[in-house]
Formats: structure tokens, sequence, C-alpha cells
């Protein structure tokens, strides 16, 4: 059993939590209780100077005393922020002293040397040259004007940039169609059905150090870790290590040579001399401008919580005694509330309006039936012990027009439509029946996120009418309008003409009242955590607000502090930027999600999901609390891409409407459902399950994919196959 414990503690599947719901328990995590949260791992660019907010490194309102090594230096330079420099050429990892109330500490910064890598369009002779060329890929947000290609008077065109070393996804545009680059012979399928292009861009220094499990001694109390190196051919040999090769942190604080030994081939940690109560361990070895990845570990009181969880017996009753819930142990379950269960037909009022189509109108599901299900033990039974609900605030009565073609008219179904800032939308129910609603979900074991939308408000919101100088302009200075600029105007584009954008960066006060309003929501429900709409068009000087009032105001009285997930598609860079101590605790990975799609839904390659799962890895680490998916409210459902009803060059969003729409033909897609809830269920970070995709459910984009649930109860017919799956997901959540 120990031996399977530790191999769970130190697997990067993270692995090392089980998935229980103990809401009773009333212990935080040490490191995340005090002022000072755990510090991320900080990677920087060898030579290129990178400006920080403190906030950011160590959690809100704390002050530090920065000093430096001898390859990296830190510096504050007031207003809450740091400069961090890696030494020009300096490839490798260093710890950076520093001080918090006189306590020695470290912080961990990993720096790389970005090789030159040259993208090349030939021209064809005799034929006219193409106006436009740009590379768009993983390295530059998927931009589509960061990086033109030049004429280089050799008949070619040809743009040389710095890339981090790493594995990207990349194709050209070509005066504004998307191709392949016919200089590389590396593609892979994308969840489009079409193909990308692959750049591997290696590191400085040739092979790559493991870190892992090893068999452990006689003496429970040690954590021995086996140290490799690999060789540019793939040919392990063990690692001889010297003392400053390790690195090793409980929470903020270096370990010395009192707590961590290194020897040939293994690093061992004193588990038994590390102190009482919740800490994170994180455990790296670093050589020759090599590091390897972290392994990391949370420790109860000297033990893995991991292993504590693991050597009870199967039939413990006892929460206690596994220690702690921790928000590595979530199961999240996605709710859409209008669509999941009607549990009170009083409250429906579907809108009535000409032209306006039963799947963007109101269908009558309610916090009534979601309670329902709740008591009822559905969750439970399914092995959820967190539940994401979408929006709550009252929306608009009737319907708007959406300004893209072809203009079709929706409801405020969803809740994305905010009309008011703390009132419940009377489709849904009420306040007290939301309040009961959490109550309910925390008598079993469940946690509840709450779904905020930061980034706008309907245009009939109060804040419209009282603040107008709140909101951004809709027409810009050229006459055109701010409207889905996804990019170019990120952080004050509009939606809708009827969705007024905050503008934070001109109203501090804007800022104050949408993030009181937030933890007013956290602190009037109980919630235990909030989902956060489009939160790469919000400003970090929001979320920094946000989750200081967060720390101050909703985290008192809880066993464990308010849970954060925000909702970015983009690069790592992007998404990564956000997930810091003074702002988020996670983004749902959706490039891990696009990855999925592609190798299981669509039969692509399982080493391209396998790679993308170590980049993730590298720069999350083993226990971060990103939110892993299949499936959501914006996305086409994995059903439809398994049973081969969305092929490539298919218009999603208008497949749904007509009569081929998505439907499950082929019982052979029911096992690739199975598949992609084995890899959801047991991999790195915070598994997110689509309401009934544990039934197979399809449908194509937004509406299509939020159709109602199915409940055998009020008449639904299940196939055999649904009914088995739905057991499959629920042993598969109990792992």
């Amino acid at each position: 059993m120990r031996l399977a414990a530790l191999l769970a503690l130190v697997c990067l599947a993270g692995c090392s939590a089980s998935r229980r719901g103990a809401v009773d328990v009333p212990v935080a995590p040490a490191s995340e209780t005090r002022a000072e949260a755990v510090a991320p791992v900080v990677r920087v660019v060898a030579g290129r100077a990178d400006t920080l907010a403190v906030a950011d490194l160590l959690g809100p309102g704390v002050d530090a005393v920065w000093g430096t090594s001898a390859d990296v230096a830190v510096r504050g330079v007031g207003e809450g922020r740091v400069v961090v420099a890696a030494r020009e050429g300096f490839s490798g990892l260093a710890v950076v002293p520093y001080t918090v109330g006189g306590a020695p500490r470290g912080l961990a910064v990993e720096a790389a040397v970005e090789p030159a890598v040259t993208f090349r369009y030939d021209l064809t002779p005799g034929r006219p040259a193409p106006a436009d060329v740009h590379v768009i890929g993983g390295f530059n947000d998927w931009s589509r004007t960061a990086d033109r290609l030049a004429p280089d008077g050799d008949g070619s065109l040809t743009l040389t940039r710095p890339v981090a070393p790493g594995r990207y996804e990349y194709k050209l545009v070509v005066d504004g169609r998307e191709v392949l680059d016919p200089a590389s012979r590396d593609s892979t399928l994308n969840p489009f059905g079409a193909y990308n292009n692959v750049l591997t861009v290696a590191n400085a220094a040739p092979g790559r150090l493991r870190l892992g499990a090893a068999v452990p001694g006689a003496d429970p109390t040690y954590l021995t870790l086996a140290a490799a190196r690999e060789d540019a051919a793939g040919v392990e040999i063990p690692l001889v290590l010297a003392p400053d090769d390790v690195v090793a942190l409980v929470d903020n604080e270096p370990l010395g040579p009192d707590f961590v030994t290194a020897a040939a081939g293994a690093v061992t940690v004193d588990l038994a001399a590390l102190p009482a109560g919740l800490h994170r361990l994180r455990v790296a070895v670093r050589q020759d401008g090599l590091v390897s990845r972290w392994v990391e570990a949370l420790l109860l009181d000297g033990r893995a919580l991991g292993e504590r969880q693991a050597a009870l017996d199967p039939a413990e009753t006892d929460a206690a005694a596994a220690g702690p819930f921790v928000w590595q142990d979530a199961v999240i379950y996605q709710v859409v509330l209008d669509r999941f269960r009607n549990g009170d037909r009083t409250n429906d009022r579907p809108v009535v309006t000409d032209g306006l189509l039963p799947p963007a109108n109101y269908h009558g599901g309610d916090l009534q039936g979601l309670l329902d299900a709740i008591e009822a033990g559905y969750f439970t039974g399914l092995g959820v012990n967190t539940l994401w609900l979408s929006p709550v605030y009252d929306n608009p009565p009737g319907a708007e027009r959406e300004y893209p073609e072809p203009h079709r008219l929706y409801t405020g179904y969803h809740g994305y439509w905010p009309s008011h800032p703390r009132a419940v939308d009377e489709h849904l129910g009420d306040l007290p029946l939301l309040q009961r609603t959490i109550a309910a979900a925390h008598a079993r074991g469940i946690r509840v996120l709450l779904d905020i939308v930061a980034h706008h408000v309907h245009e009939s919101h109060p804040y419209v009418r009282e603040h107008p100088e709140w909101f951004g302009r809709l027409e810009l200075p050229d006459g055109s309008l701010n409207l889905r600029r996804w990019d170019e105007y990120r952080l004050t584009t509009w939606f809708e003409p009827y969705l007024p954008s905050f503008d934070f960066t001109a109203s501090q006060a804007a800022i104050d009242r949408v993030a009181e309003d937030a933890v007013w929501w956290l602190r009037e429900t109980r919630a235990d955590g909030v989902r956060h709409d489009a939160v790469k068009h919000v400003p970090n000087t929001f979320w920094r607000a946000l989750t200081a009032r967060v720390r101050d105001e909703a985290d008192a009285g809880r066993d464990i502090p308010v849970y954060q997930i925000g909702e970015t598609f983009g690069s790592y860079g992007l998404v990564s930027s956000y997930v810091v101590p003074g702002q988020l605790d996670a983004q749902f990975n959706f490039l891990l999600y696009d990855a999925a799609i592609a190798a299981i839904a669509r039969g692509g390659s399982m080493q391209t999901l396998a790679d993308e799962m170590d980049r993730s890895l590298a720069v999350y680490g083993p226990l971060h609390l990103m939110g892993n998916l299949l499936g959501s409210h914006d996305k086409t459902r994995f059903m439809a891409f398994a049973d081969g009803d969305v092929p490539p060059g298919t218009n999603e969003a208008e497949l749904g409407w007509g009569p081929d729409a998505p439907r499950v033909d082929d019982a052979a897609s029911y096992r690739k459902m199975e598949l992609g809830l084995a890899y959801l269920l047991t991999t790195p970070g915070v598994p997110v399950v689509y309401y009934g995709d544990e039934l197979g459910m399809t449908g194509a984009a937004d509406p299509d994919n939020r159709r109602p649930m199915l409940w055998a109860d009020v008449g639904d017919a299940l196939a055999p196959e649904q009914t088995a799956l739905r057991e499959a997901a629920a042993r598969l959540a109990a792992l």
C-alpha cells in the first residue's frame, strides 16, 4: 500500500488526492490561510527583465525584502512591483532569497535561452506574390497581426523571431487564408478536423533530467525520488547529484541538508522533520543548464495527504481521517440551470415573440429542479463533489437579436446578460431558494461554484443608467464598432451592441463596485467558489482587486479558501498570466481540451495528447488546479465529434439549427466517450464534467449543445449504452 501511495503522491497525474467532499472539517492549508501564498515558479527569458506584481507572487498585501542570486536578481521598483532579470545566457533554475517578516524564503526562477527560429514562404516564379503572409501559433497567441513575413531578396518571404523551448502548433495565414507551412512536414490533427503544423524548439543543453518515484525503503518517514539523466539519444543513466543540484521547498521555505540528501541516482526527503500542519512540498533537480520537472506533494503532519487517503479502509466514513478537503480533490459538474431540470412549473415563462426559436428560448429548468436532483442523490451517486452553476443573475425579460449573421433571436436563458447586480432571475427562483440549494449541497459534501460575469452587463442594468462613465464606447474613433475585436481591443471590446462592456482601465469606482458585488454573492449564498466569464477581456488590475477583497471579506469562517477558476481562450502565456496567487487559482485548460478532442473524439494521435499534457505540466506543475474538460456550454459536444457529425469545414454554429443536427448513430461512440471520461477523471488537474456527458448527450455549437438534460423519471428514454456510460463515469470518479 505504501508503494502505491507514494507512486500516487509523485505521479504526474496529480492522483495524490482522493475525490472526497469532506465539508465539515475546519482545517485549511497552512500556506493558504497565512497572508503569504505559495509562490509560483517564475519563468523568464535570459537577458530580459520582466516586471511582476508582488501580489501575483505572494498574494495580496504581502511585503517582502528581496535578495539576489548569482544568476537571477529581483529588485523592488515601487507600487507593489518587482523586476526579475536573469543574466544573459543563463539557462537553468535559481532560487532567489527573500524574507517576509524576517523569515527566510526562496523564490524559484527558471530561465531559458530563446533560440531564433526562421519561418520561410517561398514565392512561385511567374505567379503574383501574396500581399500579406503571417505566422500564427502558440508562441504568439495565434495573433494574425503580430508576425509578418517580409521579402528577403532571394525569392522568399521570411521572419526570424525568438521562440522559447517547447512544442507549438502553428500555421501560415496567406492573404487571410490559413494554410499549412509547405516547408514543414510535421503536422497534427486539430480539434476542428483540420491540421496544424508542429514546431519543436529544443533546449540549448542536450538531453533532460528526470525526477520520479523510487521503491521506498523500510522507514516510512522518508520520501525517496529517483533522479536520472536522459541523453540526446533517449538513454537514461542515474544522475550523480551534488547537494546544490537539489532544490526543495516547503511552501516558500527552502530545505537544506538537514532535510534533503542527494546521492547517485536518488534524492531523499525527511518527511518527519517537516513542520506540522498542511503544507506543499516541491522538489526539482538542476544540472548543466537543465531542470527536471517539479515533483509536488501535499503533506499533512509530515505524511503525504494522498498516502493518508489511500490507506483508508474503503468503508471508512469518518471524513476527518482522510484529512481536509483540498481543491485538488474536486470533481466539478457543470449545470446550465435552464436546461437541467424543471422543479417548479409556476416560474416557466418562455418569451413569446416572432422569430424566436425554441433552442434559444427558456426551457423551464430552475433551482428547485437542481435541489430535487441534489436531494435525490444524483450527484453523490455520480461521484461529483462540486457543482458549477450557470449565472443566476436576473436577465432581461425579452429577446435580443445577435449581431452576426443570420441575426438570430436569443433570450437570456443562459444567464450571461445581467440586468441587476444582486437579484436572482425569476425563471430560476429567488435568493432564499438559492441559499437552500447550496445548503443542501453542503449537507451532502458537495461544494458549489457560482458563475460571475465581470466583463459586461445588459443595457437595462441600473449601472448603465447611473454610471455611464464606467463603460467603454461601442464606437471607435475611426467610426467602426468595437464589437468582437477579441485581440485588437481585448480589454474593451463589446460582445453585442446591447451588452455594454466595463472599461476598468478608466474607472477604479467600477472595479470596486463589481468586485463588491461578487463578494456579496459569495457571502450571501455561502458558495464555495466562482467561475469567471471572459477573463482575458478584463484587465489584471480588476482580478487583483477582486482577489484581495475575496481573501479579506469572503474567506473568513470557511474551512478552505474560495476557489476561483476563469475562462480564457489563448496561449499558455496568456492563460497562465492570470493563474497566480494575486489573481485566480485556475483557468480551464482549453489547449489540452483541443488535443483531447482531436485524439480521442476524432481519432487523432494520442502522442499529440501526451505531448500537450507534458507541456501543460511544465507550465502549471503536477498539483495544479486547472480545469480539464471534454465539453462546455461554449463547445460542440464530444459525442458529435465522436459520431462523425462534424466533418472538417462544418459551420458548427449553424449545424444545430437544421435537419442535420447531430444525433448518435453509432453505439461505438459511447465507448469513445467512456475513454474520454477515463482520461478526464484520472489526469492532472480538476476534472469538469459537462451535464449530460455522463449519458453521451450530443449537440452542435451553442445552443444545440444545451439540450435539455435527460431524466428517466420524467419519461426520457435512456438507451442501455447511456445507462452503462453513467455507471462507468461513477466508477471512474470514485478513483
